[in-house]
């Protein structure tokens, strides 16, 4: 039997881009959506940034042929994750504080932990089953916190945690069916699947539209729309699927709960958004359970190879 093995070092990289872009992503939110609607801003974002992917995979000379058997994985996938993500988040993102949000999104290793049990029999380690204690406490604190403040709380918190598990069910999904083409042409088409739908929705319900026409928007919400689409939605995806494809599910999920933290802290800073001693206490749960998702060993057997991407 092989020693166990440390987690890679590229998987540590790309832990450290996806935290800094996923993070500040989130307090842009609001700047994003105060023009134009949720499934408009989606809708174009996922859009512009599968394009971008399937582009430059092109120029590097990658096939963007779906194998006949990657087809129900791309689908599924795109569909749990980045449909039902993208929209119940940014919904969770304008009802509530953008940090508080993040962390409700995260609780995705929570989900990860819990089908796999249920469906599979894979009873998490001592130690994963510690870091998602800590990941719940750290949602129960922004709870107790939370819901005595608005009407528009439980809607935020219900949505947030649907996202969580909508990203749990496509990361799932990814690992029991790993796909066998270029991690950049899957990517970029799983991006251009999930917005589709969103996109019809936008054009059939005239989300697209002010009073009835055609507008574009000031630039602080382009810029804003902008960045989300070419940064955190082309870079920090790829970094995700990147990372999904090196570690087990519940590690990988795990592995970027460091991304709230940072997301409450740009909130503060951008929004002036609440940081007092109960954000900090479930900062520190999740920054708890980071340390101990990747503090232990992680067996070979584990281990998934990503494709070129």
């Amino acid at each position: 039997m092989p020693a166990a093995t440390r987690l890679p070092a590229r998987a540590v990289w790309l832990l450290a881009v996806l935290t800094l872009v996923w993070g500040t992503n989130w307090p842009l939110f609001a700047y994003a959506v105060q023009e134009v609607s949720v499934w408009t801003f989606r809708a174009f974002a996922l859009l512009a940034a599968g394009t971008t992917m399937l582009a430059v995979a092109r120029w590097r000379g990658l096939s963007l042929a779906v194998p006949r058997g990657d087809w129900p994985t791309l689908l599924g996938a795109s569909l749990a994750y980045l449909l039902v993500w993208n929209i119940t988040s940014t919904y969770a993102a304008v009802m509530l504080p953008s940090g508080q949000a993040a962390i409700l999104g995260f609780t995705m290793p929570l989900w990860v932990a819990l089908i796999a049990w249920a469906a599979w029999g894979q009873q998490p380690t001592r130690r994963v089953g510690l870091a998602l204690l800590l990941g719940a406490a750290s949602v129960g604190l922004l709870l107790w916190r939370t819901l005595p403040s608005g009407a528009h709380v439980p809607a935020g918190f219900a949505l947030g945690l649907l996202a969580g598990i909508g990203w749990a069910v496509g990361t799932l999904i990814l690992k029991r069916r790993p796909l066998s083409m270029p991690l950049l042409a899957a990517t970029g088409g799983q991006l251009l699947r999930a917005g589709t739908p969103i996109a019809l929705v936008a054009l059939a319900t005239g989300e697209g539209l002010r009073e009835g026409r055609w507008f574009i928007p000031s630039w602080s919400s382009l810029v804003a729309i902008a960045y989300i689409t070419w940064v955190p939605m082309t870079i920090g995806n790829l970094a995700w699927f990147s990372i999904v494809g090196l570690l087990p599910a519940q590690i990988a999920g795990l592995s970027s709960v460091l991304v709230p933290v940072v997301a409450m802290l740009s909130g503060a800073l951008l929004r002036g958004e609440p940081l007092g001693p109960v954000e900090v206490a479930a900062m520190a749960c999740s920054a708890g359970a980071l340390w101990l998702a990747l503090g232990g060993p992680t067996p070979p057997a584990q281990m998934r190879r990503t494709h070129d991407p």
